[in-house]
């Protein structure tokens, strides 16, 4: 299990743009399971929507590609490196994820070539799938 101060000594993010609060598990280079408490108190609430919080679809996919970044970047040669966006495909929003959900959030990494490769994201809340899709990510220095 790593806590937030564990996952910044692997990827760049830092609050309020870290989506991720622990890891689970991990093994370097293939997967990651991680998670989002998502609370009231976000900053993203306070405009979408007031009345009817929603976690913005594009933030969840944002914490799926901090996930597998965790997985990525805990290799010993990305090391200090970042994993970027190269696309989003095959994507579906299932489910609305609101204040006092807990987000789990799973990667594996299902193709690498070179400093590009793929991961299989899900994310999930209490066993019902919130988002699911590929996530294509460039590793840079």
């Amino acid at each position: 299990m790593l806590n937030q101060e564990q996952i910044k000594k692997i990827i760049p993010q830092r609050e309020p743009f870290l989506m991720i609060d622990e890891v689970e598990e991990y093994i370097p280079g293939e997967s990651c399971i991680a998670y989002k408490n998502v609370s009231a108190d976000e900053y993203y609430f306070q405009g979408h929507f007031p009345g009817n919080p929603i976690m913005p679809g594009v933030l969840m996919v944002e914490a799926l590609a901090q996930t597998g970044a965790v997985a990525i970047l805990s290799v010993l040669e990305n090391q200090g490196k970042n994993a970027l966006f190269g696309g989003i495909d095959k994507l579906k929003f299932k489910k609305q994820v609101v204040p006092g959900d807990r987000l789990k959030l799973e990667v594996k990494i299902i193709k690498k070539k070179g400093p590009i490769g793929i991961g299989e994201a899900i994310a999930t809340v209490d066993g019902k799938v919130a988002v699911k899709g590929e996530l294509t990510f460039a590793i840079v220095s």
